[in-house]
C-alpha cells in the first residue's frame, strides 16, 4: 500500500506490505499507570525534556498536571496527545500551525471544519514532498544503475 492510496477497512490487518494503514503505536506503557514524570515521557517518545517544556510554554501542551511539589506529571491523554504531535512534526507542519491546531482542539467541537482544513492542507503538502522524493528517488535508480552496468 502506498500513502496515497485510501486506508483499508477496520476489518482488514495490517502486514509488512501494508504497514501504512497500522494504527499508531501506543507508547510502552505500564499497565494500570496513568501518570508519568517527565523522565519517563521522554523514555517514552523520545522527545527531549527541553521539548516538552517548550510545547508547554507555546501552548502546545497546555495543562499538564503538576504534583504538590509542582513536578510534572503526564496521563495517557497526554503521551496520545504527544504521539499526534510527534506526526505533525515530520509532516513538516509549522509549529504555528500545530499550535493553531492545539487551540482548537481545546476551543471544542465547533471548530471541527478549521482543523479539517489544517490537516487537509498539511496532507496536500505531504503529498507534493512524496511526489518530489518519487521522483529523486528515480533519478537516483537512474544513477545508480548506470554505474552498475558500467562495472
Amino acid at each position: 500500500m502506498t500513502v496515497m492510496q485510501t486506508p483499508p477497512t477496520a476489518t482488514e490487518h495490517a502486514t509488512p506490505a501494508n504497514i501504512c494503514s497500522a494504527p499508531p503505536r501506543r507508547h510502552p506503557r505500564p499497565d494500570g499507570q496513568d501518570r508519568y514524570t517527565i523522565s519517563e515521557v521522554v523514555a517514552f517518545t523520545g522527545l527531549t525534556a527541553h521539548t516538552l517544556r517548550w510545547y508547554e510554554r507555546i501552548g502546545l501542551m497546555p495543562h499538564v498536571d503538576r504534583s504538590h511539589t509542582g513536578q510534572r506529571r503526564y496521563s495517557n491523554r497526554d503521551l496520545d496527545w504527544l504521539d499526534f504531535v510527534t506526526k505533525l512534526r515530520l509532516t513538516g507542519m509549522p509549529v504555528a500551525d500545530m499550535v493553531r491546531y492545539a487551540e482548537l482542539v481545546r476551543e471544542g467541537d465547533h471548530t471541527f471544519a478549521e482543523r479539517r482544513q489544517l490537516l487537509e492542507s498539511t496532507r496536500r503538502d505531504v503529498l507534493s514532498r512524496i511526489a518530489e522524493l518519487h521522483d529523486t528517488l528515480g533519478v537516483l535508480d537512474r544513477k545508480i544503475s548506470f554505474y552498475a552496468r558500467e562495472r
